[in-house]
């Protein structure tokens, strides 16, 4: 019987290790010193450097003050490999939540203790991130931050029950070299109606409403961004217009500034750099 058995195991060792092998053949190699940054391509598998990153410089994030603070602090722990927490980037649109994350990657990568990069997937590709943590997990001396911009779950998107595991790891635990960080419109990122609607078909409707809710619990840090007064606004238009040394007297720039924004019926950091964008243009003075 115990050779039966030692016959057995040996031949699902065997097993085991050409399915890994063949597993692992077919993931293409990434040269993680080729970037600071790197998009997920779900249909190779693998990781796409991205040599140059779209990201604004940590001072110019107007009106922002506490966010920055919140977000630059806990990244700065994990940079040095202390305990940090998933992060959700949530509220109002056009309030720098993706860029506040880009600038605060790009302003402590090029100090951190340890090579700190920034992995951006789709929201589409959750699903893989059981595959995304099982290769970061392996590069030991480098910390990573996946991030996923405009993160949200619609009615019968299931999901949602990947990102719950991936956050906490499962048995294995999360990867003490990643953290998550999230952007999204939703507080708790999924419709009110997906919610409602879980919560009339449930045999337990309280039980549902738990399972929606508890995804964003998943997050210990939480940010918030609400839209933006007159005040920040304009302090946001000056802080761009001084560092990009475009040339305007202060009163005709906030009256530009001001009927932009009264013309989009909205003020936010987006609505802020599409006029100085605008006005760098008209002045012939590049941005980018």
């Amino acid at each position: 019987m115990t050779n039966h058995n030692d016959k057995l195991i040996s031949e699902i060792s065997k097993i085991r290790q050409i399915l890994e092998k063949t597993y692992i053949s077919n993931i293409p190699d990434v040269d993680w010193e080729s970037a600071n940054a790197f998009m997920w391509l779900t249909e190779l598998k693998s990781f796409k450097p991205v040599k140059s990153v779209n990201a604004v410089p940590l001072e110019l994030l107007k009106g922002i003050d506490q966010n920055i603070a919140l977000l630059y602090d806990n990244t700065e722990r994990f940079s040095k490999s202390l305990p940090a927490n998933n992060a959700l980037l949530w509220g109002a649109r056009g309030m720098g939540k993706s860029s506040l994350i880009k600038a605060v990657h790009n302003k402590l990568s090029k100090n951190s203790t340890n090579k700190l990069v920034l992995i951006e997937i789709h929201r589409e590709d959750i699903k893989d991130l059981p595959d995304i943590l099982q290769e970061l997990k392996q590069q030991k001396k480098t910390n990573f931050i996946v991030f996923c911009d405009d993160l949200s779950f619609d009615n019968e998107d299931t999901t949602y029950k990947s990102l719950k595991t991936a956050l906490e790891g499962g048995i294995e635990g999360r990867p003490v070299n990643v953290v998550f960080y999230a952007t999204s419109n939703r507080r708790h990122l999924m419709a009110r109606e997906m919610i409602e609607n879980e919560t009339s078909t449930a045999i337990n409707p309280s039980e549902a409403i738990e399972e929606k809710v508890s995804l964003s619990d998943r997050f210990g840090l939480w940010i918030g961004f609400h839209n933006c007064s007159q005040e920040q606004y304009l302090s946001m238009i000056k802080a761009y217009a001084s560092y990009f040394k475009i040339t305007i007297k202060d009163t005709e720039l906030e009256a530009n500034a001001i009927s932009w924004a009264a013309g989009r019926g909205s003020r936010s950091g987006r609505v802020a750099w599409q006029f100085i964008t605008d006005l760098a243009s008209k002045n012939n003075i590049s941005i980018y």
